[in-house]
């Protein structure tokens, strides 16, 4: 169905086609509910692109997800044919601090915390006296003072730092565990403790369905792209609307009028009965021009790391082993990147036989200025930093790309909850509207596919 001039009837209209507005789709066509996704890009999946080359085969977003929820096992279950789920290998638990200038395992359980040269003797002391520490009472504490508190400054600075710098290019002193790590922060309120928490949490029941979330990284086969181009398959391509510019929506008497230009620049209606947004929430405002300044700007003005990813590639690796996992940098190390990830040593055909394919990150939320920096530029701190950590006499690679993300993850800090209940509020107050993406319920990809089959329920 291609809408054009004409006013087009459709039942529920998804804004987005990334990992959260596809699978959203994906479910609300399982539900039988007709629906429509416009796309401002030309093709699909947002950041989420895997690209070949030369023997390559490398991704312009996300690297890596993690099978953490139920939701994750159906929706490979339910595209199976169409895309295939690729687990990383056991060195996936082989993961690297840098501690003065030099890498370290990060300890896998209490025994190898107690022996480990990343976490000082006082610390692993109290490491062990974690389960016996009252739980906090301040639902806006930081997660820097949230580790301190039960784990001490050592633990903060080399295991949480370097975790948080992975997971969101973040930092600690900004994030909210509320918000930001909720599942850590409910095993402290339930609980009373991290430690004795996932002890107990481990002994509980679990379903069938419960039993498969094995807590894996996973990638696809042919790269986390033919996820995205599965679903596209899956909603149907006759149902995403590709190169729909300035879209525009706005309340009807009886649901909503989206406008757009399509990629002939015609400008093209629907009437829809709901819409469903799944934009970052630098785009809402001119998306969602009917809202007021003074909700909006609970949503808009949610912070978004600026991060530069490297993709580098060898066809025959000289450097050190990469068997693991890959290394992450603590902000006490000063370094000029946040970390590596080792996606030959992950996941099969990422590059030739013997040789490698790296991720390397720079920028983050400490980093904001690194963007602005032109290409010789970041080049030159990248060479440096390859040669010194990663055992390189040249810095010849044999694939580098260089890509910029101007909005890559979202920073869930205090004023999260602000605009938590402000989304509730909106989609109270506008029947039939709702307001998805990550600037709610988390960031990762098992984040957003548990949030887009909810999206699709409430549209029912």
């Amino acid at each position: 169905m291609t809408p054009n001039s004409n006013e087009t009837m459709i039942d529920v209209v998804v804004i987005g086609a990334g990992l959260t507005g596809l699978t959203t789709a994906h479910y609300l066509n399982k539900f039988n509910k007709k629906c429509i996704v416009l796309e401002k890009q030309i093709q699909v999946g947002g950041v989420i692109q895997s690209i070949e080359e030369n023997g390559f085969l490398y991704e312009n977003g996300p690297n890596t997800g993690v099978i953490g929820n139920t939701t994750v096992v159906e929706l490979f279950e339910e595209l199976a044919g169409k895309c295939e789920l690729e687990v990383g290998g056991e060195n996936v638990k082989k993961r690297f601090i840098l501690k003065n200038g030099k890498w370290e395992h990060l300890p896998q359980g209490l025994k190898d915390a107690v022996s480990t040269p990343l976490f000082s003797m006082k610390d692993k002391f109290r490491i062990l006296g974690e389960p016996f520490r009252p739980a906090g009472k301040n639902p806006h504490e930081n997660l820097a003072s949230f580790v301190k508190r039960r784990m001490g400054k050592s633990f903060l600075n080399y295991a949480i730092d370097p975790f948080i710098i992975g997971v969101y290019a973040g930092d600690p002193n900004y994030l909210i565990p509320k918000y930001a790590l909720p599942k850590l922060y409910d095993l402290e309120q339930k609980y009373g403790s991290l430690i004795g928490g996932s002890f107990r949490k481990g002994f509980q029941k679990k379903t069938e369905e419960e039993k498969k979330v094995s807590k894996k990284v996973f990638s696809c086969v042919d790269g986390l792209g033919s996820l995205t181009k599965a679903l596209h398959q899956s909603v149907g391509f006759e149902n995403v609307i590709l190169g729909a510019d300035n879209i525009t929506v706005q309340p009807a008497e009886s649901g909503y009028i989206i406008t757009y230009q399509n990629a002939n620049g015609e400008n093209c209606t629907i009437k829809a009965n709901k819409v469903i947004s799944t934009i970052g929430a630098h785009a809402l405002a001119k998306t969602l021009p009917f809202i007021e300044k003074s909700a909006m700007s609970k949503m808009d003005s949610l912070l978004y790391t600026k991060v530069i990813e490297f993709a580098l590639g060898w066809n025959t690796w000289p450097g050190i082993e990469l068997d693991g996992f890959g290394g992450l940098i603590p902000s006490l190390e000063k370094r000029d990147i946040l970390g590596v990830l080792y996606m030959s040593s992950l996941f099969t055909n990422r590059a030739p036989e013997g040789g490698a394919l790296l991720s390397i990150f720079m920028g983050g939320v400490r980093r904001q200025d690194l963007i602005q920096l032109g290409d010789a530029e970041i080049t030159h701190i990248v060479e440096k930093e390859c040669k010194e950590l990663l055992g390189l006499n040249t810095f010849s690679p044999d694939l580098f790309k260089i890509i910029r993300h101007n909005w890559a993850i979202p920073q869930y800090g205090v004023e999260s909850g602000e605009r938590f209940s402000t989304i509730a509020q909106l989609e109270k107050q506008y029947p039939g509207l709702q307001i998805g993406g990550n600037l709610r319920n988390g960031i990762g990809m098992a984040d957003r596919i548990k949030q887009a089959k909810e999206l699709a329920q409430n549209a029912l």
